[in-house]
């Protein structure tokens, strides 16, 4: 157990990076070629030790607004509309299946949206089992799927578990009923425990529900009630994310009124209560807004300097080559990124032609593949020896990042991190402000020609 230091938390909380990726999606350029992209998965090909696939399945749309939302994601209930998307997904895995080989195996499948769980039953059984037979799918392969409670049916689960899906996670943000309508999404605690009895009831090997603290109206004595049933739910992993008011980029969050908002005092208090909260409940700190039992996968992997960070988060799966289907999605496989079409036309027509919908992405030079393994290696082992990324990228680090390490002589004076021979190790305070940390390591900072805005780290 440790204390959050709010004070410390006041002076690191600026707009950063969550480093999903580096370089960041705002670096990634039109100014790339499907030549480039295809090039890049014929060189994944080949080689004696191929990765395994991670594929990710974006399906955008949701029967209602959350104005809290910053998802891609399209308010549909035409099921017509659906069924097409569905039907240029399957065209997609037919096009993309042309240049992988056929025995590259299957270790992760993620649905997200939006509200993959806006499918009918049928429809992720249909969609599931075409999936199931275009790929190898390993026997312990990790398969998780997004969940709304608010339209869900035991049918729903049944036919998820029925087509290969293990892992559930389940937005709930908030249980005050204030809140809900002040975000538009009304979901009572009764409905989450009765989705959360069936997911047990169907054996599911885990379930992990979201959290989000910053929301309009929300108090600490408020809150803690929904922590403490969140708790008395016991999920295998929690997260809990910051709100991240950003109506530039999402206009919708426009119907959140400012002054509603808590204030930033307000705001790490609730944040301090709730990881406190978990923390003396037994779950694991995993780092920034993650929290797990000790015997789930999340937790084995950080004792064990096995955990990875993608664009679904924290994950098990390091060294999968990414393959993200659906609009707006990014693959990330070799030295490259690569995001689809945003909108349902511009992919459909790609597709039509008979192309991968890919129109941004971006190749890493040498500098970026090296700043990408330090900066992931800060995320997930929250420690760093110096010797082993020398002898990996021949350099000498202490040299090449002389001005970072020169930063992060005041996080250590913090209680952030503490140097060692060669190496520096992140402090359980310093895990909650890692991407201050990492950030220091950020070439595109380092060299001011990073422009875009971010959410705050906290």
């Amino acid at each position: 157990m440790f204390n959050i230091d709010l004070d410390l938390i006041k002076k690191y909380d600026k707009p950063g990076p969550r480093y999903t990726s580096y370089p960041t999606a705002p670096q990634f350029t039109e100014n790339f070629s499907q030549g480039t992209y295809l090039d890049e998965i014929i060189k994944t090909n080949h080689g004696e030790n191929l990765p395994d696939l991670s594929l990710y399945f974006h399906l955008p749309y949701c029967d209602t607004l959350c104005y809290f939302c910053g998802c891609n994601m399209l308010i549909s209930t035409d099921r017509d509309r659906i069924q097409k998307y569905i039907s240029y997904l399957k065209e997609e895995i037919k096009i993309l299946k042309k240049f992988l080989l056929s025995k590259r195996e299957v270790a992760q499948i993620h649905w997200g949206g939006g509200t993959p769980t806006h499918l009918l039953p049928d429809e992720i059984a249909d969609l599931k089992s075409f999936i199931n037979e275009s790929f190898t799918i390993k026997e312990n392969s990790e398969q998780s799927c997004e969940i709304d409670p608010r339209e869900l049916t035991f049918e729903h689960l049944e036919s998820l578990k029925k087509n290969g899906f293990n892992r559930i996670s389940m937005g709930v943000q908030d249980f005050n009923e204030k809140v809900q309508k002040a975000v538009n999404r009304i979901q009572s605690e009764e409905i989450t425990r009765q989705v959360v009895e069936w997911v047990r009831k169907l054996e599911f090997e885990s379930i992990n529900l979201d959290l989000m603290y910053g929301l309009p109206h929300q108090t600490i004595s408020e809150f803690e009630k929904t922590v403490d049933s969140i708790i008395d739910m016991n999920p295998d992993r929690i997260a809990l994310f910051n709100y991240a008011h950003v109506p530039w980029m999402k206009k919708h969050m426009n119907l959140i009124k400012e002054e509603d908002l808590p204030l930033p005092e307000e705001k790490l208090d609730i944040l301090k209560m709730s990881a406190e909260k978990l923390i003396s409940a037994g779950y694991v700190f995993i780092g920034m807004d993650h929290f797990a039992k000790p015997d789930d996968e999340l937790s084995i992997a950080l004792r064990e300097k096995k955990l990875y960070r993608n664009f679904q988060g924290y994950s098990t799966n390091a060294g999968t080559d990414l393959y993200a289907l659906g609009i707006t999605s990014i693959s990330q496989h070799g030295r490259i990124y690569a995001q689809n079409y945003k909108t349902e036309k511009e992919y459909y027509s790609s597709l039509d032609k008979g192309e991968l919908p890919v129109f941004k992405g971006y190749l890493l030079t040498e500098d970026d593949l090296l700043r990408r393994h330090v900066i992931t290696k800060i995320m997930c082992d929250f420690e760093l020896d110096y010797n082993s990324v020398s002898e990996k990228f021949k350099i000498n680090f202490e040299d090449y990042f002389s001005n970072g390490l020169k930063k992060l002589e005041q996080f250590e004076k913090d209680g952030l991190l503490v140097f060692g021979n060669k190496k520096f190790t992140v402090t359980d305070m310093g895990r909650l402000l890692i991407r201050n940390i990492a950030m220091n390591f950020d070439g595109f900072i380092e060299r001011k020609e990073d422009k875009a805005k971010y959410s705050r780290t906290v």
